[in-house]
């Protein structure tokens, strides 16, 4: 009889070791890769109750809960998205939430995005939480940044702004006194000029060079892109500028005032405050498209008027005129 009994809880033993590995160390269920977001202060029977409910392990969540208590390493879960790959076991998908890395996204400003733009993107991005302060122009450093799902836009926006304020407080203690600039805002505002001004790199210092002559001189900017600031908030203007917006009285004008426009027209990026603070030595105080997607620069403005003569000749040839 005795016999019969030890078999008996041989076997059981058995089938009770079967069912744990089945349950916490078997592939798991889900067919696919996926993510799995642990929010801040989620502890574990939260945790299985979650994973449970999208099908990720087998059997219910007490057991889980209690395999995972038994068998399972007692360090913390972490808040964040997780990926999970196909079949992760019970057993695997603990172990990442406790000590594999949370998945990073990524943001990115590109130099010369005016603010109005940065808000749209962020405030209709579905993995960031809360609500999304205001963001003043020219305040946040274009570049890519990471971030967890449900970080708040406040937060995200705050390091951004830092980063712009680092930044600015590193360039400005190295400046050079080539360009009449009296702060760091200032600096910014006409770097924003010169982002939106070329695209070349090798141009941004010969065209803060040319904005810098002017404003020694009290010679007006005649900025195209101050211009469209005014009337799209730095939004594509998509035609050519009206006669009438030329002459609009407003404070980004630099047609008819003299001086740095009211307040910048993008977020510069940091090739740009360079250029300001240190710019090219040239005598031109003028330029304009030369059709090769950089510019022609001059000193004259008999000069001038001969490459504006031949950036229209350019454009006719294109149709564009």
């Amino acid at each position: 009889m005795s016999r019969f009994l030890l078999a008996g809880a041989g076997g059981l033993i058995a089938a009770v070791l079967v069912l744990i590995w089945m349950l916490w160390w078997s592939p798991g269920p889900y067919p696919k890769s996926t993510t799995f977001t642990v929010e801040e202060g989620w502890a574990l029977p939260v945790v299985a109750d979650r994973l449970s409910d999208n099908g990720l392990i087998p059997g219910s969540k007490r057991t889980y809960y209690v395999m995972a208590r038994l068998l399972g390493s007692h360090d913390p879960i972490q808040a964040g998205e997780f990926a999970i790959p196909a079949g992760t076991s019970g057993a695997k998908i603990l172990d990442i939430l406790q000590h594999g890395q949370p998945i990073q996204r990524l943001v990115t400003v590109t130099p010369g995005m005016p603010a109005i733009i940065v808000s749209e993107r962020l405030a209709a991005n579905s993995y960031l939480a809360g609500p999304l302060p205001p963001i003043g122009e020219g305040s946040v450093l274009p570049d890519s940044y990471g971030y967890q799902r449900g970080e708040t836009k406040a937060a995200l926006v705050k390091r951004m702004q830092s980063a712009m304020t680092r930044t600015l407080d590193q360039l400005w203690l190295q400046r050079s006194t080539d360009c009449p600039v009296a702060s760091k805002e200032q600096a910014v505002i006409l770097a924003s000029i010169v982002e939106k001004e070329t695209g070349k790199a090798s141009e941004r210092p010969i065209i803060a060079g040319v904005y810098c002559n002017r404003l020694k001189i009290g010679m007006p900017l005649q900025a195209d892109p101050t211009v469209i600031y005014a009337v799209t908030r730095g939004k594509p203007l998509g035609r050519r500028i009206f006669k009438s917006e030329l002459h609009s009285d407003n404070g980004y004008n630099t047609y008819r005032h003299s001086g740095l426009p009211d307040g910048p027209i993008a977020n510069p990026g940091k090739a740009s405050i360079e250029a300001v603070l240190h710019p090219a030595q040239t005598r031109a105080l003028y330029f304009v498209a030369d059709g090769t997607g950089g510019h022609a620069f001059a000193e004259t403005l008999a000069e001038q008027n001969a490459n504006v003569a031949k950036w229209y000749a350019i454009c006719r040839q294109r149709g564009e005129m």
